[in-house]
Parts: C-alpha cells; structure tokens; sequence
C-alpha cells in the first residue's frame, strides 16, 4: 500500500500505558485515492541525507480538513 501524507498544525495526546504522547495530525490518501490520516510521533532523516531540506519543510503544515478537525476535539489538542 502507497500513502501520500500531508502535515497539518493539529497536535494531539495519545494515551499509552507508560502515559501520554503528542502526535501530530497528518492527512493523505492511498494511491487508490481512500481518505485517511496517521498520528505521527516521530519523523527522520539520515543526517547526510538532505537533513537541513527536511527540516525546512517539516516545519510547512496547514489546517486539517473539517473532519479531522471535527474528529478530534480541541480539548485533546495541546
């Protein structure tokens, strides 16, 4: 499966067993065109790889869509 994901500015807590953790919000689509969204905790590169360029994009993000924003209150967001 291929998923296209992009960043948006909503940030949420995801509770686990040792706690909480922020996850940030990023919606996309599989290749077969099906609306989805990750919870992303942890994003990288390898530092010969690009690194300064990633990070300069990583920091572009927009707002989600209204149903993500819909599906996860602003009560959950940090």
């Amino acid at each position: 499966m291929r998923v296209t994901l992009h960043s948006t500015n909503k940030i949420v807590q995801l509770v686990t067993n040792d706690g909480e953790i922020a996850a940030r919000i990023w919606e996309g689509q599989t290749e077969s065109g099906i609306p989805c969204h990750a919870f992303i905790t942890r994003i990288a590169v390898d530092k010969d790889d690009h690194a300064a360029e990633f990070q300069r994009e990583l920091v572009e993000t927009r707002h989600p869509s209204p149903a993500v924003d819909a599906a996860y209150p602003l009560r959950m967001i940090l």
